[in-house]
């Protein structure tokens, strides 16, 4: 059996592979390797749980509780809120521990369930790796101590969590949004009463779509992953710019007043200018991935911003932001962490960033992400592979060394396989559009032959 946890927690469709008893034992197992770790020593632990609107949520959340307050955890929940929201809580109410069902921007038939740590950040490999361990040896009949009486967790509703999440991305803006018209796009999920309520307090005139959530609808056509109804009611309502979020409102990607797509790297750049404006860019540096476009990385270089570059995914970005006292990163897709002010990425506060930067400047969205050039990328996603051979297949290593030389000094090759999904992506970007379109194909074409 392959590990549990990927980059983002647990993932897989809900009630065939994340089953009420994964939910459940995985909960308790992560409270005793918290205890075992000193984490609850002297008081009485505490966990937050949130969700996003899922369907399975429902019975997911009720197993998550119920194993908490079965290992002797005290539960507030926070029903559906983003799971920045759940990190903010986390921390805020001094909580022992966070947990947040949701499966990103995945499909309504998956859901997940991410940990957080003291503080609101994201649990360290090794206690996955010990909460893994710990549930198999539950699983397979392991005997644990069980509290009773008034050893047995409390569960109660924590009612105040929206207000005291919208309070503080409010209270961390640098400006108002008055006189600002937005289209927001919840995705139909978690920040689906959030973001607009945040807007509005922010002074903006808020137009919604995506946000009547009815726990089947999430991400359905669109959010973050489908832009094309963003770009239509931006047009449409005349607004100055579009922010659409995913299912659980982690990341965040834009529209310009045109309906011109607005992406991870270029939201990275604008409020990487801003905040070195500001002189909050601690060491005149940005953080983003190796799928970064090239573009970013130019422009940084012509704006005298130092970049460095990590493995994909938010974690590794966190994880290079914290070890160096870095204030700002992110990805392309959206995810973007400002550290003073998240302890993950928040696209709610990504959008409220750029949208007060827009009103502070004055200049339009378009002028603004205009600080870089996009090099032409073709991103192909090859399904039913096996994807732990990327590195490995001496075929596969062969076609990339050709596609390479081919593509010289103006381009580049990236393969990963998915953390999140069942898949392999492959990336390439060129001057040219139809050369890295031509690479692209041809390299997917080797992987599902060489891995499939």
């Amino acid at each position: 059996m392959g590990r549990l946890f990927g980059t983002d927690g647990v993932r897989g469709v809900a009630n065939a592979d994340l089953t009420a008893e994964l939910a459940l034992g995985l909960s308790v197992a992560a409270a005793h390797v918290l205890a075992e770790a000193g984490t609850f020593e002297g008081h009485r632990p505490v966990a937050v749980v949130g969700r996003d609107p899922r369907a399975s949520g429902e019975f997911l959340e009720a197993a998550v509780v119920a194993g908490l307050a079965s290992a002797g955890v005290d539960v507030l929940r926070v029903g559906v809120l983003p799971t920045p929201a759940v990190a903010y809580l986390t921390g805020a109410l001094g909580a022992d521990l966070g947990v947040m069902l949701s499966a990103s921007h995945n499909a309504m038939p998956d859901n997940g369930i991410k940990f957080f740590a003291r503080g609101g950040h994201k649990l360290a490999d090794e206690l996955e790796d010990r909460i893994e361990r710990t549930y198999r040896a539950h699983a397979s009949g392991e005997p644990w101590d069980r509290p009773t009486g008034a050893g047995v967790g409390r569960v109660r509703e924590y009612d105040q969590g929206f207000d005291n999440y919208v309070a503080h991305l409010i209270g961390v803006l640098p400006n108002r949004l008055d006189g600002l018209k937005v289209v927001i796009d919840g995705a139909h999920g978690a920040a689906s009463r959030v973001s607009p309520e945040a807007f509005a307090r922010a002074g903006a005139e808020v137009i919604t779509i995506g946000t009547d959530p009815d726990g089947l609808n999430i991400n359905h056509e669109c959010g973050s992953t489908h832009l094309g109804k963003l770009r239509a009611a931006v047009v449409e309502h005349g607004a100055d710019l579009g922010v659409a979020h995913d299912g659980d409102a982690d990341r965040c990607l834009a529209v310009d007043a045109s309906g011109a797509e607005v992406d991870g790297d270029q939201i990275l750049a604008v409020l990487a200018l801003a905040m070195r404006e500001a002189g909050t860019l601690r060491k005149n540096t940005v953080v983003a991935t190796v799928m970064s476009n090239l573009g970013f990385k130019l422009a940084m270089e012509r704006e005298g911003v130092d970049l460095v570059q990590t493995s994909v995914g938010d974690r590794y970005v966190l994880e290079e932001m914290k070890a160096n006292g870095f204030a700002l990163g992110g990805e392309q897709s959206g995810h973007v962490i400002a550290l003073d002010h998240a302890t993950t990425g928040d696209g709610t506060l990504t959008g409220l960033m750029l949208a007060a930067r827009v009103a502070a400047t004055g200049r339009s969205l378009a002028e603004l992400a205009g600080v870089m050039e996009r090099l032409p990328q073709i991103l192909i996603n090859v399904r039913d592979v096996d994807k732990s051979r990327v590195g490995s297949s001496p075929e596969l290593a062969a076609a990339v060394n050709d596609a390479e030389r081919e593509l010289g000094a103006t381009g580049r090759v990236l393969l990963r396989s998915s953390g999140t999904e069942p898949l392999v992506r492959v990336m390439v970007e060129a001057a040219d559009i139809e050369q890295a379109r031509k690479v692209a194909q041809s390299l997917a074409d080797v992987v599902k032959s060489a891995l499939g």
